[in-house]
């Protein structure tokens, strides 16, 4: 089939099949490769809507035709990627309209930088974006159920997601809001392909309600699966199908336009750094810390430290020389505290205010607070300029990882797993244990109120010695995070890396259900196979790049 003259007869916008373009597509920011046989470029919902139904049509004839959604190609577990037709919205669908202090509607190519340049206009944010908030898309948050630092404080994007407009297996678009009870009584009256969407939902999720429910991770944030649990709520009457698009992946229909609820933007901030010697204790500093009600609670490990010395220089790019120099300036008071040892973990605790000296108030008073830990360093950022430096080691150590270090390449493939705080001081040792056994040249990074931590491995991922390594030490962590009751993703989600993990994570019934919801909404299979649900590590490992 000639792709490019079929796919370009029924869009406004464009297709491309050259051999530079699959190529570009054919990674994401995982260590999966994947190249596609066309990439297009939709205009408009009804470019979506056509792509959709000619996959309908073909798809006995050619049976792995399939479409993947993309938005800007951030995504760190596979997701993004396919071996068909890639759909990069990122092109055309990136306007934003209804734009006020508490809501803003966008279409899914818009990056999350110029979404938050309009929205700070009426002074207001969007406060689940993640780590890579100067290149991901809105689209990518929706579909992950994006999280990061102040996720603490204000809760992931499904938090946030009040309307969303999807394209279905059927090829039509649909509005998805909450509905009362009443409201869904009449879709599931309704003898349509949406009206029995719904009624099949219901029924499900009503029928086994309470083994649903408990199904749950038990942890602060979590990205796994479909959230089942959060749709229909007996207690509110509430029935919520955003809440089970959010975080889908694209494996239940694509996103055309999202309605996002604001939040105001704290007006000041300010940062306590403790350096802590041992984590020994950490069990008991993490609910004192939290006691004092910070609005982002960070951490980063000595290697990150150390890398962020190692390479000082990198910084020049990102912050110009002026705002270089005086970050340096300002470390030589925290390189002499290393003296006094080198610590394990390095905590920032961010307290946001009205004004400067009510920040400055509660920094004071949770270092006083705080002191009986005997931290080895603790230092009061008083201003959000004055605790950068700290903020720039936190969030560039995974991109100093990828582009400093010859040879070696990120292989995210254990780097989002949660574990409940309180039993981390027991978990983190085992974990580190574990990459030391295998020899992973790592940095520990997270979210530490949320007891969610980020490892990204550097490894040389074209010697086989390597690659042999993926499977096991993955098998151990996830097997060591479940043990604790965790979750192996609070943020990056499932795709094609922790997708055949989900088993574990679920019983046979429940990860049953989800499957059956994914068989309802794609019963052919066109969205975005191989990922969540159907995923293997077989299919999986067979993808992984052969060469950087």
């Amino acid at each position: 089939m000639d792709l490019q003259g079929e796919l370009s007869a029924i869009i406004e916008g464009d297709v491309d099949t050259s051999d530079a373009t699959r190529e570009f597509y054919s990674h994401d920011a995982s260590l999966f490769e994947m190249k596609p046989q066309a990439v297009a470029f939709p205009k408009s919902s009804q470019d979506i809507q056509a792509l959709v139904r000619f996959v309908n049509e073909h798809k006995k004839d050619i049976p792995n035709l399939s479409l993947t959604a993309r938005s800007r190609g951030t995504d760190m577990s596979g997701a993004a990627i396919n071996d068909s037709i890639i759909m990069d919205t990122s092109k055309y669908m990136t306007a934003i309209r209804d734009v006020s202090a508490t809501s803003a509607t966008a279409q899914p190519g818009m990056m999350y930088k110029d979404f938050e340049k309009e929205t700070l206009v009426h002074g207001s944010i969007l406060p689940s974006y993640p780590a890579s908030r100067e290149l991901c898309g809105i689209g990518g948050i929706v579909a992950n159920n994006s999280g990061g630092e102040k996720s603490l404080q204000f809760g992931k994007t499904d938090k946030y997601v009040t309307n969303l407009k999807m394209v279905l297996s059927d090829g039509n678009e649909y509005e998805v809001k909450p509905l009362t009870r009443d409201e869904v009584n009449a879709k599931m009256g309704q003898d349509t392909f949406e009206g029995n969407l719904y009624r099949r939902t219901f029924e499900l999720l009503d029928q086994n309600y309470d083994e649903i429910k408990k199904a749950a991770p038990n942890v602060t944030k979590d990205s796994t699966g479909y959230h089942l649990w959060n749709v229909w709520n007996r207690e509110t009457g509430i029935f919520d199908l955003t809440k089970l698009f959010v975080g889908a992946q694209g494996t239940l229909g694509i996103n055309t336009e999202a309605t996002l609820a604001l939040v105001p933007k704290p007006k000041y901030s300010g940062t306590l750094v403790c350096y802590m010697r041992s984590i020994d204790n950490l069990g008991e500093v993490i609910p004192s810390v939290l006691a004092e009600k910070p609005a982002t609670f960070e951490c980063f490990d000595d290697n990150t430290l150390w890398l962020s010395f190692k390479f000082i220089f990198a910084f020049i790019k990102r912050l110009g020389f002026i705002t270089w120099l005086m970050m340096c300036l300002q470390l030589i008071p925290d390189g002499l505290a290393l003296l006094r040892g080198v610590p394990k973990l390095i905590l920032l605790i961010e307290f946001t205010g009205e004004s400067v000296e009510e920040v400055q108030t509660k920094i004071h008073t949770a270092k006083q607070n705080l002191s009986k830990y005997n931290f080895s360093y603790m230092e009061e950022d008083e201003t959000e300029a004055k605790s950068r430096k700290f903020w720039l080691m936190r969030r560039e150590s995974f991109n100093l990882l990828r582009s400093k270090v010859k040879e070696k390449h990120t292989a995210p493939f254990i780097d989002d797993l949660v574990v409940p705080p309180a039993r981390l001081s027991e978990f983190l040792p085992q974990l580190r244990e574990i990459i030391k056994k295998y020899k992973l040249l790592a940095t520990i990074a997270g979210h530490l109120g949320d007891g969610n931590f980020h490892v990204i491995p550097l490894m040389k991922i074209e010697d086989p010695a390597e690659r042999a390594k993926f499977e096991p030490a993955m098998k151990e962590v996830n097997t060591l995070v479940i043990k604790y009751g965790g979750s192996v993703s609070g943020e990056h989600n499932d795709g094609m890396i922790r997708g055949p993990w989900l088993k574990e994570m679920y019983s046979p019934s429940v990860l049953g259900y989800m499957k059956e919801i994914k068989e309802l909404y794609d019963p052919l299979n066109i969205f975005n196979p191989h990922k969540k649900t159907d995923a293997t590590w077989e299919y999986s490992f067979r993808h992984i790049r052969e060469h950087f």
